[in-house]
């Protein structure tokens, strides 16, 4: 858990319970370097050496993880330490808040200068964005320069997914269509955006497109992002001084936008008119969507559900659609939806997890029980790890060892003292989460989930053309001569392929069962040997 909080740019201090001192310079029960543990993963680590030190330590621990760029800080507490008696009277130090400072107005006017010769400049919007609450300076700059907007998966909502210049989110593991904003563009403004959240090497390959960099920090450096003007500081600022330093005239043609809010808006319908059971992932987002209120909560977890749920999604609001972006950490959402009910509990809270994430922290469903805190978890059921299933598929053509089976989930969910719910057919979701979720208690929807349609997604946005489809210079082509680039073999290859490991795969077979006939055979020989030589 440590680990993932700087990846995802989210604070948390942790204390922990540490041998005595006395005992620390040697090797003795339940005694680790706990500081050196932990020291990769945070912001900032110590022990506490006396109890007089504990406020100034408390007060920098939660500083320093709040602070940008947040993530954790942990503090060990020896037992003896803990024992002791402080010198003086105890109080807690003043909290000093930490604001952004104004950008840099040399700064700002570079960035102007490269807008105004830009001719198809792009908005991505990030984490960063949404943790600075930047979102009404995102519209502002959006709607006077008519610039489309697209955010990351950790970044949804900060611009609302119904503006006309969002372009959806990007994230996803091929070309989908808000990357292809991206294709025709010469100028990224990056807006809070932290490069774990997602590869620039998808959105600017060869590393040609100039890129303003708002952030409170400076970038990290990739050849894949290469800053031209970096302006920190408060991101709201920047964004309208940036504003006010263009010309009114000023103003850029939106291009393929349109097209791909349509592609977008098209996946949505498709799922809403779909009733074939289990339900297809499309249906899922469209009734998810309409169960829940744009201020609403929903917390999608790692696996093929995250995918859908990241690029299909329409979110209104910053914060509403949580995922974990930097490691991708599976089983977060049920502890994540305690935490986000606790944090807003005038919004209703959903958990969207795989049957695979779920059971990895479904014991977590005692502690919503348990401090009576109402939320929801929508289980997909598919009885496998689908995105890995969906990756293997891809780049293998084939899968082993992603299959597992499931309790009765209803039943489990009912044994903890929650609410269970089984899903049996496409037109029951979207009454059931609306009956779970007006309930003050937690529950648990099991609903199937048909995941062929994944391999038809990556298979259709390999087959986009017109405008739409994306090329590459081929490494074997003449020069200047282009071939399409759809990311992923034919099913031809797929299938030769899937042939072909499972020629192997036999092969191997036979040959293991040949050398343990042939170990058997040299066992018995040496048995005799030996028998006949004593």
């Amino acid at each position: 858990m440590m680990a993932v909080l700087p990846s995802n740019s989210a604070p948390l201090v942790a204390l922990a319970a540490q041998g005595s001192l006395r005992r620390s310079h040697k090797e003795s029960h339940q005694v680790i370097d706990l500081v050196s543990m932990f020291a990769p993963v945070t912001r900032w680590t110590a022990r506490v050496e006396c109890p007089d030190a504990v406020p100034e330590m408390t007060r920098k621990a939660f500083k320093t993880a709040q602070s940008e760029r947040p993530g954790a800080a942990f503090l060990a507490v020896p037992e003896d330490v803990e024992a002791e008696r402080p010198a003086d009277s105890w109080a807690p130090l003043q909290i000093d808040a930490v604001h952004a400072d104004a950008p840099s107005a040399s700064q700002i006017a570079r960035a102007a200068e490269m807008l105004v010769g830009a001719r198809h400049p792009v908005v991505l919007a990030g984490h960063g964005a949404a943790r600075a609450g930047a979102s009404q300076a995102l519209v502002r700059f959006a709607e006077r320069l008519n610039i489309p907007v697209v955010t990351t998966f950790h970044g949804k909502g900060v611009f609302p997914d119904d503006h006309p210049n969002a372009l959806g989110a990007v994230g996803f593991m091929r070309h989908d269509y808000s990357n292809f904003g991206f294709d025709a563009a010469d100028v990224l403004v990056c807006v809070g955006y932290e490069l774990q959240e997602f590869d620039p090497a998808r959105i600017n390959p060869d590393g040609d497109k100039r890129i303003v960099h708002v952030h409170r920090f400076p970038a990290e450096v990739d050849a894949h992002y290469p800053v031209a003007v970096g302006v920190e500081g408060d991101l709201s600022q920047a964004l309208d001084a940036l504003t006010a330093a263009l010309s009114e005239e000023l103003t850029y043609d939106s291009g393929s936008s349109p097209k791909i809010r349509t592609l977008l808006d098209e996946d949505l319908a498709y799922g809403r008119a779909n009733d074939t059971f289990p339900l297809v992932p499309q249906r899922v987002v469209a009734d998810v969507r309409a169960a829940l209120d744009r201020h609403d909560i929903v917390l999608a977890d790692t696996g093929a559900g995250k995918m859908w749920m990241s690029r299909l999604y329409p979110a209104y609001e910053s914060d509403t659609c949580l995922v974990s972006n930097g490691l991708s950490t599976m089983g977060f959402a049920l502890p994540g939806a305690i935490a986000a009910k606790l944090a807003r509990p005038d919004r209703r809270v959903l958990a969207v997890m795989g049957d695979g994430s779920f059971l990895m922290n479904s014991q977590e469903l005692e502690t919503a029980v348990r401090e009576r805190v109402p939320l929801v978890v929508l289980v997909l059921v598919d009885d496998e790890y689908g995105l890995i299933t969906w990756k293997m598929e891809l780049e293998l053509g084939c899968h082993s060892h992603t299959r597992f089976t499931n309790p009765d989930l209803v039943a489990y969910a009912e044994s903890f003292g929650a609410h269970g719910y089984r899903v049996e057919a496409a037109g029951q979701l979207l009454p059931v989460l609306r009956r779970a979720l007006e309930k003050d208690a937690a529950s648990v929807i099991a609903c199937p989930v048909d995941y062929s349609e994944n391999l038809r997604l990556t298979d259709r946005l390999g087959e986009l053309h017109g405008p739409f489809l994306r090329f590459r210079v081929s490494r074997t082509a003449a020069p200047g001569e282009l071939t399409a680039c759809h990311g992923r073999p034919s099913r031809a290859d797929r299938g030769l392929l899937r042939q072909v490991v499972s020629d192997v795969t036999s092969l191997v077979r036979q040959c293991g069962a040949f050398l343990d006939r042939l170990v058997r055979i040299c066992s018995t020989l040496f048995a005799v040997v030996w028998s006949l030589g004593s």
